[in-house]
């Protein structure tokens, strides 16, 4: 098992502002890889100052291939504290927490173009197995991390289990619940955005961003280094690989593809805004373990992609934000306007759309999981007389929508499950074929999963949210509290197990489940148990 409290002392002990010193001449017999563009030496680095601050990682879970990740950090806080040299990382694959039985191990070279950042495609591994891997720089070792390969597409499996996250503010709380996750007997994690949060610093908090509103891009890697270099996030990481997408904090609040969130900002003109979006997308791309495939190209980057276990599950990952429409009516919470019935609104983009329902109807999965940021279901958030709805989730988005739960109901995908973040609170609801028919067919489940610390502590219940629930029959939970939800999947039935910390502004909060709920093969909807 993963030494977590090593873990924390390393980085605790370490992170000390000292001399780099850089040792002259290139490696002899290594070869210069091939993603950077401009030639540049190869320097061996002799660090005064721990490198790996920043933890390790690892992702995108293949039968026989994963990704693991790393950056070299000595300042993290400061621009990485790296000089434009490219730096040499070995690393190596083990079947055991020792590091002892090495299976597989190479070089990748560290560049300045992405912060001294490396991925690396570890291929030729036994699928369905647990692996062990270290990165090796100069004479400093990383931790060691845990990941694992999935079953083959064609192979039955016979459980998975994953945690649900999303919404992480720095200066809203502690990251405690990751400390829990960390010691959960789970085989990836699934975030679902807002990894980082774009915001200044502001007073009374419980713990500081390191600067005003990030704009550049050393602004987005000092955010996202800051984040990283929270000990029980390093441990979830550590733990498990990772399959993530993002929200909106990851560039700017309610952000629509090239629309800035407010008409009045500096950043208001789109080809400015578009110049902020492609160093946030660059930050979010050297900081998490997705495969190559996603690097961005100026502001464009490939962020929906398909991940199976086994002929158990597919994750379908979405991503909402790149692709979609301005919200409709302004934005907000309010009545619905003529711009929700837009049949050319959409929130995924076209492209996307034909994917997923291309995806979904040709799967062969026996649970299709939608991962994806904001609520699907409708949600009537006025109690009696009127309704509103969040412009910024499907809500806004009717044509999507139906487009959606009507391929669901005609097509009938192998029980469609979807798992949401975004609004710092959990819900379990079912996904009708009408909303504003309780009759109608339910045709899938949603999840929606609260937030790591996003809101502060939260609360149980609300009363505004209660007095609002009998007019969506089809919303089945509702609590405001912090955590995650862990999820666990059979051939039989999903179980979700809503995770809540009884508070996040202390280091001392403690994990409970709060709810579970259940959704039967061949039955879509949720009940409680």
């Amino acid at each position: 098992m993963i030494d977590y409290n090593n873990i924390n002392s390393i980085f605790s002990s370490r992170i000390k502002r000292r001399s780099l010193i850089i040792g002259a001449g290139a490696l002899s017999g290594l070869a210069i890889a091939s993603q950077f563009s401009n030639t540049r030496a190869i320097a061996q680095v002799k660090f005064d100052n721990y490198p790996f601050t920043l933890g390790v990682a690892s992702g995108e879970p293949y039968p026989t291939s994963v990704v693991i990740w790393t950056r070299l950090a000595p300042e993290p806080l400061n621009g990485g504290g790296m000089p434009a040299v490219n730096v040499p990382i070995q690393w190596q694959v083990a079947t055991d927490d020792n590091m002892k039985n090495i299976v597989a191990k190479g070089t990748e070279i560290a560049i300045p173009e992405l912060a001294h950042s490396v991925r690396v495609e570890v291929n030729g591994l036994k699928s369905n197995r647990w692996y062990w891997y270290q990165f090796i720089s100069g004479n400093e070792k990383s931790p060691i991390g845990r990941t694992r390969t999935v079953p083959s597409s064609n192979s039955v499996a016979s459980k998975l289990a994953f945690a649900l996250a999303s919404c992480q503010h720095y200066e809203q709380g502690y990251f405690t619940a990751y400390k829990y996750m960390a010691e959960e007997d789970l085989d990836l994690v699934v975030h679902v955005g807002d990894y980082i949060y774009e915001g200044g610093i502001t007073a009374n908090r419980v713990r500081q961003h390191n600067s005003s509103e990030i704009l550049t891009l050393e602004d987005y890697r000092n955010r996202h280094a800051l984040y990283k270099t929270d000990p029980n996030l390093q441990a979830a990481h550590a733990a498990f690989p990772w399959i993530v997408t993002w929200d909106d904090h990851e560039v700017e609040n309610n952000y629509a593809n090239d629309i800035s969130e407010v008409d009045n900002e500096p950043d208001q003109d789109r080809s400015v805004f578009l110049e902020r979006r492609a160093v946030a997308y660059q930050a979010y791309y050297e900081h998490m373990p997705l495969r190559p495939f996603s690097r961005p190209s100026g502001s464009d980057m490939q962020l929906f992609r398909r991940l199976s276990f086994g002929n158990l599950a597919t994750f379908h990952v979405l991503d909402t934000r790149q692709y979609r429409t301005d919200q409709p009516c302004g934005d907000g919470t309010k009545e619905r306007c003529p711009e929700n019935f837009n049949l050319n609104a959409t929130i995924t983009g076209k492209r996307q759309e034909n994917w997923l329902l291309r995806g979904l109807d040709r799967s062969q999965a026996q649970w299709n999981i939608l991962a994806q940021q904001v609520i699907v279901a409708q949600r009537d958030l006025t109690p009696g007389e009127g309704a509103t709805f969040s412009m910024d989730k499907w809500d806004g988005y009717l044509a999507s929508r139906d487009r959606l739960l009507r391929f669901l109901d005609d097509r009938k995908p192998s029980n469609p499950v979807v798992l949401t973040g975004d609004v710092h609170s959990n819900w379990a609801m079912n996904l009708k074929a009408d909303f504003d028919n309780p009759e109608s067919a339910t045709v899938g489940s949603e999840f929606v999963c609260t937030s790591i610390t996003s809101g502060g502590d939260g609360a149980d219940t609300s009363a505004t949210v209660e007095a609002s629930l009998p007019e969506n029959p089809h919303i089945k939970f509702y609590n405001g509290q912090r955590g995650y939800v862990r999820c666990v999947v059979t051939p039989r039935n999903w179980q979700a197990d809503y995770q809540v910390m009884s508070d996040v502004t202390t280091q001392s909060g403690t994990i409970s489940t709060r709810a579970s709920f259940v959704v039967e093969n061949g039955h879509p909807g949720v009940k409680q148990v």
